[in-house]
This record gives C-alpha cells, structure tokens and sequence, in this order.
C-alpha cells in the first residue's frame, strides 16, 4: 500500500473502531418488566397485537428468548389465542412497546426511540394493521428543542448533560391513556388519550413552571405508517393536505388514515420514515399558566376524502374543549392568524409541507426547515 492511500485507511480504520466504542458505550434502550402482572400485559401486547418475534420481544423486555418463551408458557399466551374485541368497542389503542423501530427509513434521524410517547392506533380495515403517533415527539420553544422523544438533534437538556427519566403511559380501564412529565426547569407537559368508536381524541397540555413567559412553542406530533398495511409505501405522492389536516391515502385508492391538530402550526410529511404530521403550535405561556392543543386521528373508507374532512370538522366541533385557543406570534397580541398552506413536493424524498406566514425559521428534528 503505498503512503498517499495508507493515510486515509487508517483515518477510515480509526473512525470505525471509535464508531463501535461509542455504540458499545451506548445503554440498552429495553423496559424490563417489574413485576409479574407488569410482564403479563407487556407479552399480550406484543403477541396478540403486535405480533412481535421472539427477537423484538427480547429486544423490547431485554429478557433473554428461555426467560420469554417460559413467561409465554406460564400465562397461556399465544396468538392464536388473542382475545375477541366486541363488534360495538371503540378503536384499539395501546402503548408502543418498543423493541421494533417504528420508523422504515431514516432511523440515524432518531435512534432510540422513547415509548412513553408513542401509541398504536389499530386500524378497523385490519385488525393486524396500525399506525403509532408520537406524541409529542418534539417541543420546541424560545429556550430551544425543550424535548424530543428520541436521540438526534440536541436538546437544551443534552447540551448540559442531563438525561430525562423513563416513564410509561397511564392505563385507564375505559381504554384511555395518559402520561405526565415534568423537565428540570419546571415545564410540566402531559397527552390524553381517548379512543371513540369514530376516532381518537387526543390532548395535550403545558404548564409553564418557569419565570419567564414561553414563546414559539411549536410542537411536532408524528404518525408514523410502517405498521399500516397498503399505507406504508415510502413515497408523499399518496399524501393530501387541506387546512388541518393530513392525510395518507391506501394504495387501492379506497382508504385513508386522517389526523388533524389545532391550533395548526403546519403539515407536511417525511417520505423516508413515512409519515405524517399536522403539528400544532401552543399559544405564548406566562409563568404560572396553563396551555393546550387538541388532536384527532382517524379511518375512512371511501374516494372522496374532502368530503370527509367536512363531517370531522362538525364531529371536531362538538367534541372540542369549551375553551377557544388562539395561536399568538411572537410580539403581537392573542388573536387568531392566518395560515397559509403551501404545499411543496419535490421528486428527491423532500416533503410535502406548510408554512405559516411569519413563522421563524429554524430545524426540525426529521432534517426539514421549520
């Protein structure tokens, strides 16, 4: 090997070796069970409606495949024997188990994934078939990326070195979930999670435990499309925007998976992962104070979805909180604003998206300008 190409392989070599030091340092990002009844409900999950493999099972529990093939044996879990969900029950929603990335494709763009933001949606086309929202997969705010529910872009949190506590969903026995966190300067957020036979109301709050006033606090909610059979097609050609909502339509052209937040800051979506968004934007937050945005997800089956977004806009209405939320920009006054949509699709995997008006500029935390 001759002295001009030694220099670059060794660079090559040693880049590599510090690579896998730096993986090999990582922590393992499984949950292992606490308790019996905690394993129990974790095993049903996986197998009955995830249909996890034995290897996701030990990724996800960090139980070697004797400990989980034992536990199965002991509580008779199999997934031909997976409950009958009654024809009138509203839709299935369980937290995300963790141990298989629910992302296809641009997985650097968020390594370990967090579950105690993500729910599966299970869809009423195939009981086989979900989509899991995170929620919120990211906060944004004045002070910085104040949260995001995986490992990529910094947050003011890992710049100092501070890492968040794990935590898991709420169970209610009407089928609701629910999770509450709060960050070390006193910002306490939390999401809701209520199925309905029609769709999935979903709600999420902040708390401004500091003493200054929080500004531009956008917040990213992703619905990601692995799981969801026909919709899972790594392209935005079947995506479709209008006002709040985003929406992915199947490859038969007869389905669509809905979702809409207000107060919107934008939509759009990511091609690689696929997913889709309709991210909203929290009114500015004095110290003290309390805000919130409200989401929806949902099925439909047939051509003409503008004429579904219609029946949700009355459905959302009578289902929304009593309480008016006005988004207010940075410097004016709490009045509702105009948003813009713009819908931008370029050939190279670029994403469908809007803008409003005279929103800052600034990252995303899937490589999108905001």
């Amino acid at each position: 090997m001759t002295v001009r190409w030694a220099i670059p392989f060794l660079q090559i070599v040693a880049f590599s070796l510090a690579t896998n030091l730096l993986k090999a340092e990582e922590p393992p990002n499984y949950r292992r069970p606490t308790s019996e009844a905690e394993l129990r409900s974790w095993l049903e999950n996986m197998v009955w409606y995830h249909h996890f493999t034995l290897a996701e099972i030990t990724s996800a529990t960090g139980m070697d495949a004797d400990e989980v093939k034992a536990a199965l044996e002991r509580f008779g879990i199999r997934a031909e024997n997976k409950p009958k969900r009654p024809a009138a029950a509203p839709l299935l929603v369980l937290p995300y188990p963790g141990g298989r990335h629910p992302r296809i494709g641009f997985l650097d763009g968020a390594v370990r994934p967090q579950r105690e933001t993500k729910i599966s949606v299970f869809s009423p086309f195939d009981d086989s078939s979900y989509v899991v929202v995170d929620v919120p997969e990211a906060i944004w705010s004045n002070l910085g990326l104040t949260y995001l529910a995986h490992t990529h872009v910094p947050t003011i949190w890992s710049k100092k070195g501070i890492e968040l506590p794990a935590l898991e969903w709420n169970r209610r026995p009407d089928g609701a979930l629910d999770m509450e966190r709060k960050l070390p300067n006193g910002i306490v957020f939390g999401t809701k999670i209520v199925p309905t036979r029609q769709g999935v109301q979903m709600d999420l709050w902040l708390t401004n435990g500091t003493k200054e006033e929080l500004t531009d606090l956008r917040v990213q909610v992703c619905t990601l499309l692995k799981g969801a059979k026909g919709f899972e097609a790594q392209t935005n050609d079947n995506k479709f925007f209008s006002g709040p909502y985003a929406a992915c339509k199947s490859m038969d052209g007869k389905r669509w998976i809905i979702t809409a937040w207000e107060p919107l800051h934008r939509t759009w979506a990511n091609s690689k992962c696929p997913c889709l968004h309709s991210d909203p934007k929290f009114p500015d937050c004095p110290p003290g104070e309390t805000v919130r945005v409200n989401g929806w997800l949902s099925f439909y089956k047939g051509v003409d979805v503008k004429e579904e977004f219609q029946r949700l806009d009355q459905l959302r209405t009578e289902n929304k909180p009593k309480e008016k939320m006005t988004v207010r920009l940075r410097g004016e006054g709490p009045k509702v604003e105009e948003l813009i949509v713009a819908a931008v699709h370029e050939e190279v995997e670029k994403v469908h998206h809007s803008v409003m008006t005279d929103a800052p500029s600034g990252g995303s935390t899937d490589g999108t300008r905001r």
